[in-house]
């Protein structure tokens, strides 16, 4: 983290609040205050909040709030983050099958990390990930906290489509595409459950600051849920974050 935050210019209708230049939990925390904070005090002409992994784009009407006025804003609002009280964060647990024809990487996994599948399976079973942001498509999670014992580097030559729910590997990160879209990143397995939803009050299904949970499930047990995603009642089981990332 910084000693301090870097205030920078983007374009005549946006501030970029740059807190580090690394990815923790201890930035991620106050990039959720500080977003908390702009929301509570509703700061005339911010039309919108982007949370990063290191920082926040704050976007805004020139007409009616100058850049300085709202970084002069920002910064008071930076010294009371210590009075926002953060939500407990929930673990949402994500049903995955793993290998074979849904994770078609998952040898290459295997073999750069010197691991059995069933080894693979159980170490990315093993961590609850933090949500850090959503973006690059519609609800796709950048996940922290996953055992390094499988980080695995991207493809080399990324796929031009990779189907919606698909999990995946990319170094030291794991993530899920949550549309059909191109692609880098080693993909180990496939979730049935939907990231995104235009047609739902709420399209998104994950929160930043919140935890997942991958869970392996066989090709029976996804034949038993596939009915009710297929007609939008399947509920993935959500609980308290107990323990911090590590289960394992």
């Amino acid at each position: 983290m910084y000693e301090s935050t870097r205030y920078l210019v983007a374009g005549d209708r946006a501030l970029v609040m740059e807190f580090g230049n690394e990815i923790s939990t201890t930035i991620n925390e106050k990039i959720r205050a500080m977003s908390i904070a702009i929301d509570q005090k509703n700061v005339a002409g911010i039309s919108e909040i982007v949370p990063t992994y290191r920082s926040l784009m704050i976007h805004y009407d020139p007409l009616v709030i100058t850049f300085n006025n709202l970084k002069e804003q920002m910064m008071e609002l930076e010294k009371e983050l210590k009075n926002i009280e953060l939500p407990a964060p929930d673990v949402m647990i994500i049903p995955v099958l793993y290998g074979g024809e849904y994770g078609p990487d998952m040898t290459t996994v295997m073999e750069h990390n010197s691991l059995t599948e069933e080894d693979v399976i159980k170490i990315h079973t093993s961590r609850d990930c933090l949500i850090y942001m959503l973006g690059f498509t519609p609800g796709f999670p950048y996940l922290g906290g996953m055992d390094e014992r499988i980080a695995t580097p991207r493809l080399e030559t990324p796929r031009t489509k990779i189907k919606g729910g698909s999990v995946g590997i990319a170094g030291k990160q794991t993530g899920i595409y949550s549309i059909d879209s191109p692609g880098g990143w080693q993909l180990i397995g496939w979730t049935p459950v939907p990231l995104y939803d235009p047609e739902l009050e709420n399209p998104f299904l994950l929160k930043a600051g919140n935890y997942v949970r991958f869970e392996a499930i066989t090709e029976e047990e996804y034949q038993e849920i596939k009915p009710q995603i297929e007609n939008r009642t399947y509920q993935c089981k959500v609980m308290p974050l107990d323990g911090g990332e590590s289960r394992g």
